[in-house]
């Protein structure tokens, strides 16, 4: 009960917290309208306008800015939703793609006792040497180096003491604030908030258990076993649990230390190709791929093989949603609105009430620009961002995993036109999908193809009778039953009870104000100043609740 009572009182505190950095920044209009400005603190209350110091800031900065003084939740929300433009507009995702989990390290200390806990011995017994100084500091962990008694150079992964208390603190709050907002404001229905945060809760939740990315990067070494370019690193399972993660030492140079890579004589532009080859393996070969490919992920040898680090971030894509991906690619290049249609409808990514017609038309008017031209001439990051800005106009949503291997696309982009800023990853990438289209046009495949089909059609005539039978049987009996939804009467029925409440709040001053002014006609006992005290009192409650009532409409705007 009492633990029930203090995270209660926890999750209150936060709500406090959010609300006054969200009316710091200037999204008060967004407390208000979910009606939670009372939560926060008494300048909050009143505060209706920036701070000078943050005016002129852009509306997507001063979210990112939001969003990185609330921590590493809200952080992760936003590295999430900077993959998501169907969801959001494509200045906010650009912009939350900027954040940064720079923290402060945490006490030794405490990295001695969560070691001894998890691994059930201590440093010193454990290694053999343990660097006090973490050389690496983010929101979910540090990374310490350290030498195992075998003499093997490692690193050690430790989670931030208390994060997993924090984390489920705030995923408490976002699924409040998503379930409120998905019932009463009217535009966040578009995009299912509850979904999001649950998209939000199983990547955070896969960050944080280490031996998750342990499998993650073990399954990345069998992929790349006979790769004599990509270095993965090895775990050292005895040594890891879900909270420290014990990894191969790897001595290199990040790559975008230009002026190291140089100096080495290496060559950026094999470099740029190798990594973008290694990503299309993962994608079209091993449906596994890294998602977060950026340069400080990436570590260049001296020999010039390319080492890939943390693997918290990863997705899959099965042998379907491929050829699925290949069919968009193709209707792209040909220009051709209809095939992309059902494709999206392949994915069960397409709205029962979009407009056609108009998506036909907006689309057109994007494809002409790729029309004709070879996967070698598109211009890949950027014919993305104009199809998700336009997803997100006719309301399609894409699954999480698509999204993900978006964002890989884009950051293995980048990398690539960091090495070499002429760069084209589509060159890299056309092999591939040639290699995937030839493939279906084997007599094997096509054969296996038409099998598959053919059963799924046989399936679906033995059950139609069926089916038909018990249909209209329920219809004989009088059963059936039709659903009629009246979408947009919520807001009508809120707006009616809040007006109803009002006038009921009304009549019941106006009645203790009637039966204050009885009182004082009458003179009853006792008397205050020559004045009937229980018709006084019933005056200043009555001038309280009218100010109260008179405040909440002022507050409200709705007069």
């Amino acid at each position: 009960m009492a633990s029930n009572i203090v995270r209660r009182y926890s999750i209150v505190k936060r709500y406090g917290v959010i609300i006054d950095t969200l009316v710091k920044y200037g999204f008060g209009y967004f407390v208000d309208q979910m009606g939670i400005r009372s939560l926060g603190s008494l300048r909050s209350r009143f505060k209706d306008r920036l701070g000078r110091e943050h005016e002129p800031r852009t509306g997507p900065a001063r979210a990112r800015m939001v969003l990185e003084e609330l921590g590493p939740t809200y952080v992760k929300f936003g590295q999430l939703m900077s993959m998501r433009q169907d969801l959001i507009p494509r200045e906010y995702a650009e912009e939350f793609a900027k954040l940064q989990t720079d923290v402060p390290p945490f006490e030794y200390s405490e990295v001695e006792r969560i070691i001894e806990e998890e691994l059930g011995d201590t440093i010193e017994n454990l290694f053999l040497t343990f660097d006090k100084e973490p050389i690496a500091a983010a929101s979910i962990g540090q990374v310490h180096r350290a030498m195992l008694r075998g003499g093997e150079d490692v690193v050690v992964k430790v989670q931030r003491p208390g994060i997993k208390k924090v984390i489920d603190s705030d995923l408490d709050i976002l699924y409040s604030i998503a379930g409120f907002a998905e019932e009463h404001v009217e535009e966040a229905k578009l995009y299912s908030p509850v979904e999001v945060v649950d998209e939000l809760q199983k990547s955070i939740y896969a960050e944080m258990d280490f031996t998750q990315e342990a499998r993650n990067i073990e399954r990345f070494q069998k992929n790349f076993k006979d790769d004599p370019i990509i270095v993965i690193p090895g775990v050292f399972w005895e040594y890891s649990s879900r909270k420290v993660l014990t990894l191969d030492y790897i001595d290199g140079i990040k790559s975008d230390n230009f002026r190291k890579i140089d100096e080495l004589g290496l060559d950026r532009n094999k470099l740029a190709g190798y990594g973008t080859e290694a990503f299309m393996k993962q994608i079209f070969e091993d449906g596994f791929f890294h998602a977060d490919m950026h340069a400080g992920n990436v570590m260049i040898l001296e020999d010039g093989r390319i080492a890939l680090l943390d693997f918290g971030m990863v997705g899959s894509i099965s042998h379907e949603v491929r050829n699925l991906l290949i069919d968009a690619l193709i209707a792209i290049t040909r220009g051709d609105v209809n095939q992309y249609l059902e494709v999206l409808k392949d994915f069960g990514m397409v709205p029962t009430d979009i407009d056609v017609h108009a998506f036909k038309i907006d689309y057109e008017h994007v494809l002409n620009k790729y029309y004709g031209r070879s996967l070698a001439q598109l211009d890949t990051p950027i014919m993305i961002a104009e199809m998700m800005t336009l997803l997100r106009k006719f309301k399609i949503r894409i699954p999480p995993n698509i999204a993900l291997l978006f964002k890989g696309v884009m950051t293995v982009s980048g990398f690539a036109l960091q090495m070499v800023p002429d760069f084209n990853v589509t060159i890299i990438a056309e092999p591939y999908a040639r290699n995937i289209m030839r493939s279906r046009f084997k007599p094997r495949n096509i054969a296996a193809t038409l099998y598959t089909d053919m059963w799924y059609t046989a399936r679906m005539l033995h059950k139609a009778p069926l089916q038909l039978s018990h249909i209209l049987s329920v219809a004989e009996k009088g059963y059936l039953n039709l659903r009629f939804e009246h979408k947009g009467m919520d807001r009508i029925v809120a707006e009616l009870n809040a007006a109803s409440n009002r006038l009921s709040f009304s009549l019941i001053i106006s009645s203790i104000i009637l039966g204050s002014s009885l009182i004082i006609q009458t003179g009853m006992q006792p008397h205050i100043g020559g004045v009937p005290l229980f018709g006084v009192a019933g005056f200043v409650i009555a001038a309280f609740m009218g100010f109260w009532l008179m405040v909440y409409i002022l507050k409200t705007g709705k007069i």
